[in-house]
């Protein structure tokens, strides 16, 4: 096969710009070089991901996230202090986004017909993407939704870690409230999806109750496999799969196998490769009796880098060892490329038509 065009549905290139103050247009190796004895954060110079590697290894497409969580003073891992602070924060992470598209470096997906725009000519052009937004505690009001809709916001997750203003996510257990049904109405009526990536049980089942809408889950990994509120039960995927919904997978080590031990335990250690991320494939494929809910999600550069992801992978170019070892575990050329890209541009043409 060769080199395939990839999709990963979930990747904080923004928040990596803005936050980590990371320069994508520049070769992985260069950030890491820039970043050598800064220990602001726990994965500096170990990031994986920049425009040039997606580019070399023929991830040509992703969903690609806004991201500021609002946290009130009791809330355990804390964010910025006030909706307008995540708001301008969210703000700043666009404008990057917008110069990316001004220079060339990227494309905004908005609609069918620029997808397609884009599937056309993507080689000769920047990374496609589409706008998501990771936790929507940064909606002010909903007038600032529709701000957002205006300028390519296309998905939300409604929570991230903890509680939030419209839903409980990872970590915390609570329903989705009045603001939560209200701001899934309005989703509904822009025609956006859902993505129930970090919700909690809770507010998992009460949104799948109450929006109609494309649904999916730009990055989760199954809980049979690691028993952690963050993963999807068996009954989840069994919810999603009926929706007709793609559950990403994400190449977060703790996620991808049990007893990881955060700033602990390393990937050599505990021996952690891409072969541990067909397990919950194979988990997934397994409930639905195909192969058509699975694809790549992958959240490198998510706040932890080569110190807590898949020892095979150096950046995220290396994506493309994943064909081979689909193949040896005994998947077709045509279930491989539903994994690689057809499903989530099936799923894409769904939300954007």
């Amino acid at each position: 096969m060769e080199k395939p065009f990839i999709i990963d549905a979930h990747l904080d290139l923004s928040m990596n710009a803005m936050q980590w103050n990371r320069d994508l247009t520049q070769p992985v190796k260069g950030i890491r070089q820039r970043e050598l004895g800064m220990t602001d954060k726990p994965d500096r110079s170990n990031n994986m991901v920049s425009l040039p590697q997606m580019r070399e290894g023929n991830v040509g497409f992703c969903f690609a996230t806004l991201i500021a969580r609002y946290a009130k003073p009791d809330h355990p891992l804390g964010g910025w202090n006030s909706p307008a602070q995540a708001w301008a924060t969210v703000q700043g992470q666009l404008a990057w986004y917008q110069q990316m598209d001004r220079e060339d470096e990227m494309w905004m997906v908005e609609d069918l017909e620029s997808f397609d725009d884009f599937l056309g000519q993507w080689d000769h052009h920047g990374i496609g993407y589409l706008l998501s937004l990771e936790g929507a505690d940064s909606i002010v009001s909903f007038d600032h939704l529709y701000l957002l809709y205006a300028d390519g916001l296309r998905a939300i997750g409604p929570a991230h870690y903890g509680p939030g203003t419209y839903a409980h996510g990872t970590n915390s257990e609570g329903g989705i409230g009045d603001k939560g049904r209200e701001l899934l109405a309005k989703m509904e009526d822009l025609e956006m999806a859902l993505d129930v990536t970090h919700l909690c049980d809770t507010s998992f089942w009460e949104a799948l109750k109450h929006f109609k809408g494309e649904v999916w889950a730009s990055h989760s990994n199954c809980r049979s496999i690691v028993d952690h509120n963050r993963q999807f039960s068996d009954d989840q995927i069994k919810a999603l799969i009926e929706r007709d919904a793609v559950i990403g997978m994400p190449l977060d080590a703790w996620m991808m196998i049990p007893n990881w031990e955060r700033g602990i335990s390393s990937p050599d250690q505990k021996n952690v490769t891409l072969y541990d991320m067909v397990n919950h494939i194979d988990h997934i494929c397994q409930i639905a009796g195909n192969t058509d809910h699975i694809g790549l999600g992958t959240d490198l550069d998510g706040g932890f880098g080569t110190e807590q992801s898949p020892h095979d992978l150096d950046t995220i170019a290396d994506l493309q060892n994943i064909p081979s070892i689909l193949t040896n575990r005994g998947y077709t050329e045509e279930d491989t490329l539903k994994f690689l890209n057809g499903n989530w541009t099936k799923k894409l043409r769904t939300v954007l038509q």
